[in-house]
């Protein structure tokens, strides 16, 4: 029968040996902590710069009259809405759906409502799916450029004014409009069960809407 192998290192040797062992963890632990910190964020600017996750944009209604309209087509356009958690509002487009042409200038409304006793301000983040419409869907008005206010129990018709360019794919035929509305004080929105707007999202200050803002 063999003899069982005994471990003749020092204890000291593998005292080291597992010091190392446990610094390379360590070391690893905090790059994927990192690694996925940093994801986010990264994505997000990723996805900004390329265009993408239903980023919308912004156009002049000068440049909208100078393209041409695709006659011999419609697309569909759906409209959605919601408050986030942190919003005492009320929010909901007033209509669900239109038909137009592709270089066609349309305009809806959405309505938002105050429900709580203060006076709260808003900001509206929008997005657009399927996501490889978004580079042709423009907007020449919007209440999301600004912050919006309302005082306690107040009401709002809000315009939003757009145009899906005749670029779009002919194989994409609806497409979906989407507003996030969210309170954009840290302490308000804590107080009604949610979180406020972070900077870094604020769509008010992307360059797209940087310049020449106008509220609705």
């Amino acid at each position: 029968m063999a003899k069982a192998k005994h471990d003749t290192s020092k204890p000291q040797d593998r005292q080291t040996a597992n010091r190392r062992l446990a610094t390379k963890l360590a070391l690893v632990t905090v790059a994927m902590f990192g690694f996925g910190y940093a994801l986010s964020p990264m994505y997000d600017l990723m996805c900004r710069v390329a265009g993408i996750n239903g980023k919308t944009g912004r156009t002049d209604a000068q440049t909208v009259a100078a393209q041409p309209v695709d006659q011999s087509r419609t697309v569909t356009v759906e409209f959605t809405g919601l408050a986030t958690s942190g919003l005492p509002w009320e929010f909901k487009p007033l209509v669900k759906k239109l038909e137009l042409h592709p270089g066609e200038t349309a305009e809806v409304k959405y309505l938002a409502r105050n429900l709580s006793q203060e006076e709260i301000t808003g900001q509206a983040i929008p997005s657009v799916t399927p996501g490889e419409s978004a580079p042709h869907f423009k907007k020449t008005e919007c209440f999301c450029f600004t912050q919006q206010t309302l005082k306690p129990g107040e009401s709002r018709e809000m315009p939003v004014r757009f145009v899906v360019d005749a670029g779009l794919d002919k194989d994409i035929q609806t497409i979906t409009l989407s507003y996030s509305f969210f309170n954009t004080d840290k302490l308000s929105a804590k107080k009604y069960g949610g979180t406020s707007l972070a900077k870094s999202d604020d769509h008010a200050a992307h360059p797209e809407h940087s310049h020449n803002a106008s509220g609705g």
